[in-house]
């Protein structure tokens, strides 16, 4: 982690970004809403885009960190639904938000944000011990018709989990229990705490020499995992991806998206985030408000279809 904190203050040493901004904005200091704590990928990258906002316009920009516990990410989009609709407070959001929102009921309706851009996929692998017996999807079915197989995961809510459980149902086996976890790495393995884990790449790289890496959840498979093909792939699942982007309020004046969005590509496009992206398997990129909504609407049917498997629908 402190190398990708190295990585994040490097960007705003090093990129020479220069902002074509209205000057209607930003007028006062500009708060970038993260719903989970310091030091994930899209904490470091969202501070990246802060830090460039404050060096190109001479506003002062900060991220705020408003984890939400049990409740995921929406009490910190509660937070910015609530704020004036004028770039102000400006979310940081996974998928979950603009997707799942909607349908739980806590006042977030379809058209409640607007995304200014997507710009990450988180890198999740499904991974297991070394000695585990299996080592990709496959075999890991076979391995569970007569052996207890536990999933760890980071909450069942989560897209890598849903993906994971619709997976399991249409290879035909099932986990014998799963547990969310607040962190899942290599010790989680090592301890025996879990069978099979579902985390992101970077918290077990220290032990990819000595695990098995069983698939990667997402679109395309991860450049540095030679070998591992998608969950998608291996299952006949679709490949909806955890992802993550900046929002404003509805309502929100086009200017405010066009200079936070000229902000954001000039940050995701940089060395240091293509960096970033290297060392760690993240996937860094900008894609604008028009391919954001097309893509939102494409993944919410994604997530209503592994819904629909894990139910047996």
């Amino acid at each position: 982690m402190k190398k990708l904190l190295t990585l994040a203050a490097a960007t705003v040493a090093s990129l020479g970004l220069a902002v074509n901004a209205q000057a209607e904005y930003p007028t006062g200091p500009v708060q970038f809403i993260v719903p989970w704590p310091p030091g994930d990928f899209e904490d470091i990258l969202t501070r990246m885009i802060a830090a460039n906002m404050q060096e190109a316009t001479g506003i002062p920009a900060s991220v705020v960190n408003r984890p939400g516990g049990g409740d995921g990410p929406f009490p910190g989009a509660l937070e910015v639904l609530d704020a004036p609709a004028d770039g102000s407070v400006v979310g940081s959001f996974v998928l979950g938000v603009p997707i799942v929102g909607p349908r739980i009921g806590i006042g977030i309706e379809e058209d409640s944000f607007v995304p200014v851009g997507i710009f990450l996929t988180y890198p999740f692998v499904l991974a297991s011990a070394g000695d585990s017996g299996y080592s990709n999807m496959a075999e890991l079915a076979a391995h569970a018709q007569d052996n207890d197989v536990v999933l760890g995961h980071f909450g069942a809510g989560l897209t890598p989990t849903k993906a994971t459980f619709a997976a399991a149902k249409l290879m035909d086996f099932e986990f014998a229990d799963d547990s969310a976890f607040d962190m899942l790495d290599c010790n989680t393995l090592s301890a025996g705490d879990a069978d099979v884990i579902n985390t992101t790449l970077a918290l077990i790289e220290p032990c990819l020499d000595t695990i098995n890496v069983l698939a990667n959840i997402g679109e395309n498979p991860i450049g540095k995992l030679d070998g591992v093909d998608t969950l998608s792939a291996q299952s006949g699942i679709n490949n909806l991806e955890l992802w993550n982007g900046l929002f404003v309020t509805k309502g929100t004046p086009q200017e405010v998206i066009d200079t936070l969005a000229e902000v954001g590509k000039a940050t995701m496009m940089s060395d240091e985030a293509q960096e970033l992206m290297a060392a760690t398997g993240a996937a860094v990129y900008w894609q604008g408000m028009e391919e954001s909504m097309e893509r939102i609407a494409i993944d919410t049917a994604k997530d209503l279809e592994l819904a629909g498997i894990i139910a047996g629908e």
